[in-house]
């Protein structure tokens, strides 16, 4: 049975950022499309192989990452925090909007990102189209800041195509005998 489906994706360009070059550059790489594409897949094999090369990767859903720096904030371990998020050799940010930022979140953000600028490479996955990222920050001027710092120089993958969630349950129920 073939599993695989279309997803849009940029093979060669997606094959090409497994030397790393991405993270010594301080390249971003931004990966947009549908519930389900495989967003997450993606960027997370990116930073397994980062790590399979020695380098420090650290993983947040976006919700998670603003929850735990205002946490932070409150309890005098935002330094410390801050630090390790800047320090990361690859920053994996999972989930980004769809929600408008706060202005605080706007604040933590805008920090993360700036530090990391021309350091330190990012990934960031996102159901949103980049062109509707400005809106989700919310401000002018923290968007314009922050999207200014991330999508210029970074490697853009839009996935498009069905669920690999829903395909794989409508797989599972045609292999076990059921109905499709």
């Amino acid at each position: 049975m073939d599993y695989t489906f279309p997803r849009k994706l940029d093979r060669a360009l997606f094959q090409s950022l497994r030397d790393s070059v991405w993270i010594s550059k301080a390249r971003p790489i931004l990966i947009t499309g549908p519930c389900g594409v495989g967003k997450s897949w993606l960027a997370c094999a990116l930073g397994h192989g980062a790590c399979r090369q020695g380098k420090t990767v650290f993983y947040f859903r976006m919700p998670r990452l603003l929850a735990d720096l205002a946490a932070a904030r409150g309890d005098g371990s935002y330094d410390r925090l801050f630090r390790k998020i800047a320090r990361s050799d690859v920053l994996l940010l999972d989930d980004w909007g769809p929600e408008q930022l706060t202005a605080p979140q706007r604040r933590d953000l805008m920090e993360v990102i700036d530090e990391r600028y021309g350091r330190k490479a990012t990934i960031v996955t996102s159901q949103l189209p980049v062109d509707t990222w400005h809106d989700m920050i919310g401000d002018p001027t923290f968007a314009d800041a922050i999207l200014d710092r991330l999508v210029h120089n970074a490697h853009k993958f839009a996935l498009d195509g069905p669920s690999m969630r829903k395909r794989s349950s409508q797989m599972q129920k045609t292999d076990a005998g059921g109905t499709k």
